[in-house]
């Protein structure tokens, strides 16, 4: 399906975007080498969300089908020990995001050749790590612009097999939030405890009722994670402390799962300042939504691939702003699997030692092709 001269084509992408990592709103040398790169392939680039493009490709009817890769990298100093490792000191291609970009680039360049039946818009995403760049490109409307009918994205996943894709019937991602929390007590003399208000013990209490809200007040069919990752407080030894901070994450797969966790966490706080004394200063950010597959878009795929392509996958608790697109338009994204073990393609994504082979990335732009023959693009 690709000829040789292609798949050196997405080899080269991939080794030169690799080299130029760089974080959400910042990717400034990425998106110059893919500006010059889609001109150079005959293409009108426009500019969306700062530092992203969108290629509209017209075809002979209004129909526009939407094809999406995120282009930023992670705060994550490389330890690979590939020829073409991170130039930029502290950044890395962590997360794939490089390959995303060479299979749409790819993807791109079949196109070039071919008559459409339907448009094509294909949109290279900043900011996918954080803020959120799909939410400024739907703000600015370039979905609504377009009359984009329908989205796909994927996304390259080391837990599955190489090669093999990874469907997910409806939830694929959940919706986090994040909150942080302040807890203001009373200093005082270690020796004499009844003169202040200790933060840190009503921290403890703090802690294990958050504990009770997945065990306790959600379905048990439900799916919701509380982490607290980071806690700081005290000054000494002797001195009750009178302050601490807390920092923490909220996921769940369904709004109502969500929104009753931020309850749960505000009534255990004001529960909490009153049994102990304290003043609770409390920040909930919401962030992304839980990623939602259409299901008539999961039949599609199921029927473009053969049984062996692919795996029925559970719902993940990370989270990916793709799922902005969604809330406007039915889409898709799977997960393309890069597990290899014999090759050491074993890391997580994040990872700082995280690589795949890069045949995987000719298997992401064949299934980018087979989409646009099942949808009569092409």
């Amino acid at each position: 399906m690709l000829t040789e001269e292609l798949k050196r084509k997405i080899v080269s992408y991939r080794e030169f975007l690799h080299q130029i990592p760089e974080l959400g709103f910042a990717e400034y040398k990425t998106q110059k080498f893919l500006l010059e790169e889609l001109t150079r392939l005959g293409y009108q680039v426009e500019i969306t969300a700062k530092t992203g493009l969108v290629v509209f490709i017209k075809g002979d009817s209004e129909e526009t089908i939407a094809f999406r890769s995120d282009i930023d990298a992670l705060p994550v100093t490389e330890q690979t020990n590939l020829l073409f490792k991170s130039t930029h000191d502290g950044i890395m291609h962590a997360c794939g995001h490089d390959g995303h970009m060479s299979i749409l680039l790819g993807f791109a360049n079949y196109l070039q050749s071919k008559r459409l039946k339907k448009n094509v818009l294909l949109i290279f995403q900043p900011a996918e790590e954080g803020p959120g760049g799909a939410k400024v490109i739907v703000d600015e409307g370039v979905i609504a612009k377009y009359h984009v009918s329908k989205i796909f994205g994927l996304h390259i996943f080391p837990e599955i097999s190489e090669g093999v894709v990874g469907l997910a019937k409806g939830p694929l991602m959940a919706q986090v939030g994040e909150f942080d929390l302040t807890l203001y007590g009373q200093s005082a003399h270690g020796a004499m405890p009844q003169k202040g208000v200790d933060a840190i013990i009503a921290l403890g209490n703090l802690i294990q009722s958050y504990q009770s809200i997945i065990s306790r007040n959600l379905n048990p069919l439900d799916t919701g994670v509380v982490t607290i990752g980071k806690v700081n407080g005290g000054e000494a030894r002797n001195i009750i402390c009178g302050k601490v901070t807390l920092h923490g994450t909220i996921r769940a797969h369904k709004l109502e799962v969500y929104n009753l966790i931020k309850q749960r966490i505000q009534e255990i706080n004001q529960g909490i300042e009153k049994m102990f004394n304290v003043t609770i200063d409390t920040q909930i950010r919401d962030m992304y939504p839980a990623l939602i597959n259409d299901y008539e878009l999961y039949q599609f795929m199921v029927n473009i691939l053969d049984e062996k392509e692919y795996v029925e996958i559970e719902p993940l608790m990370i989270a990916e702003d793709f799922s902005y697109y969604l809330q406007v338009v039915p889409g898709y994204y799977f997960l393309l699997g890069s597990r290899n073990e014999a090759l050491g393609y074993v890391y997580p994504l994040h990872s700082a030692c995280f690589n795949f082979d890069e045949k995987v990335l000719f298997k992401g732009v064949e299934l980018y092709i087979r989409i646009a023959a099942g949808l009569n693009i092409i």
